[in-house]
């Protein structure tokens, strides 16, 4: 019986988010702060459904760093394994919200704790004690966060944990977006489970940056070109076990080796903000998963999840609980 369901591995941050809903960028007046990043969402997420979730990130001496531990503190996140990195500043991001489709999203991220994390916070992590470890892409972005990620991922793999990789295509936080590609597809076949949106799968296989756009400094939103299917076979190629492709409101399909693809129905609501969407999804699919339901049914969770989440104002802090959920999903007859 292992001790804890799910280790998140990766970015932490203050999320200072417009207050002026629908207001361009260079007339908002007040912000919002609340957290985020892609790990800490799903470990909020997951643990407001009732998983025992822990997370390894890295915050600075200084009071953001306060602000991130206190709320995952009160969240009941164990936060054991999250150090305080001397000479580094805690990450910090800023968002436009004008819905239904421009988010415009800037990163303070120079030096910043969670990408120094090193092999000896990794050393650090009783992995035989998970059950499952969720990664994110960006963490893979520079060293030592890089070298650090593939040792947690050595180590999961060495003590039977199942492991998931959030895609987390950020093109800014990497020297050259191709070699995001080049990375993730060293890291491919270490990973059970991946989780991506169709513009993510087709960044792991970027080979010519023209095939990359970014409007409106939309940096979780980019344009990609590329042929998909390809793509997808390219990942399941690698050794993974099941890629899950996240569609926004035509909701997600699963792809297996040798499998018809299987599409999962999602939830039509009116969007107020997509950013924390996908890392919703995570958690909600990652709660099914670990609860031992199978995979249409805990694809079908995380739906719901993402769903809620873009009605809402942000990330992290607007996590539903199981409850929530399950009141939500009864408007739809079910998951």
């Amino acid at each position: 019986m292992r001790k804890y369901d799910l280790l998140t591995l990766g970015r932490s941050s203050i999320d200072l988010y417009s207050a002026n809903v629908g207001s361009p960028f260079e007339k908002i007046e007040a912000f919002n702060a609340f957290v985020g990043g892609c790990p800490l969402n799903i470990a909020t997420g997951s643990r407001r459904l009732g998983l025992e979730t822990a997370i390894l990130t890295g915050i600075g001496i200084d009071q953001v760093g306060n602000f991130i531990k206190h709320f995952l503190d009160h969240e009941g996140i164990v936060t054991e394994w999250v150090p305080t990195i001397e000479g580094t500043r805690s990450s910090a991001v800023v968002l436009g919200i004008e819905p239904p489709d421009r988010f415009p999203l800037v990163y303070y991220r120079e030096n910043c704790a969670d990408i120094n994390l090193n092999i000896d916070h990794v050393s650090a992590i009783p992995f035989g004690e998970f059950k499952a470890a969720a990664f994110s892409g960006t963490a893979f972005s520079k060293d030592p966060s890089r070298t650090a990620m593939f040792y947690a991922l050595e180590l999961a793999k060495k003590n039977g944990v199942t492991r998931l990789l959030d895609i987390d295509f950020r093109a800014d936080q990497w020297f050259d977006p191709r070699a995001f590609g080049v990375t993730i597809r060293a890291a491919l076949g270490s990973f059970n489970i991946v989780v991506g949106t169709e513009e993510e799968i087709l960044a792991t296989f970027l080979t010519d940056k023209e095939q990359l756009l970014i409007k409106h400094q939309q940096i979780s939103a980019p344009e990609i070109r590329g042929n998909i299917e390809n793509a997808i076979q390219e990942i399941l190629a690698s050794g993974v076990e099941t890629l899950v492709v996240k569609r926004g409101k035509d909701g997600a399909s699963i792809f297996q080796p040798g499998k018809e693809e299987v599409k999962v129905p999602g939830f039509p609501v009116e969007v107020l903000n997509v950013l924390g969407a996908g890392d919703a999804f995570c958690a909600g699919f990652s709660f099914g998963l670990l609860r031992g339901w199978d995979l249409y049914q805990s694809v079908r969770m995380g739906n719901a999840c993402g769903a809620i989440i873009v009605t809402r104002e942000g990330c992290a802090n607007f996590m539903p609980s199981y409850d929530e959920v399950q009141e939500f999903v009864k408007g739809y007859g079910g998951l």
